[in-house]
């Protein structure tokens, strides 16, 4: 009895196996239906008789900048710190932070870049969970709104700067 019921049970676990697979040419129909039904939806060019020539006419795009309101700049988040100033000249009210580096001759050498780059760069120092890091500060400014301009220029390069307003 245990003999047949092992052989029974068998067969039926390869059965269930074997019907289980997908079949290939299911979905190569499926596909062929489904790229019929394409060339149904959008019609076909019609072919010219003669070449027709095409020109592209490139017309210049002037960029422009949007002055950043009173309104906009409330969104944006600034973290309070008490900050030491390290290098550069004295830091203003609001200043735009591009990269926090726990190592000072990093921050240093960014900050050098920063300088041929063309700006004014500032290295600072702060204390964090007992810990001490650089701040390497690219921009300073009197009010947010500046600092907030700044911060969407200097985006683009600086992934993450943020704005710091100094104790």
């Amino acid at each position: 009895m245990k003999k047949i019921f092992v052989m029974g049970s068998a067969l039926t676990l390869a059965l269930a196996m074997t019907s289980c697979k997908s079949s290939e040419s299911a979905y190569k129909k499926a596909y062929e239906k489904a790229q019929a039904q394409q060339q149904i939806a959008s019609p076909t060019p019609v072919q010219h008789q003669t070449p027709v020539q095409q020109t592209t006419v490139v017309t210049p795009v002037q960029q422009t900048t949007t002055p950043v309101t009173p309104a906009q700049d409330t969104n944006v988040p600034v973290r309070t710190e008490a900050v030491t100033l390290v290098s550069g000249a004295g830091l203003k009210a609001y200043s735009v932070v591009v990269a926090s580096m726990s190592v000072p001759a990093n921050a240093t050498t960014l900050a050098n870049k920063l300088t041929v780059a063309g700006y004014s760069p500032r290295v600072v120092k702060t204390e964090v969970n007992g810990g001490t890091w650089y701040r390497v500060v690219a921009t300073t400014f009197d009010t947010k709104a500046e600092a907030v301009a700044s911060r969407a220029a200097l985006e683009g390069q600086y992934q993450g700067a943020w704005l710091l307003y100094a104790k």
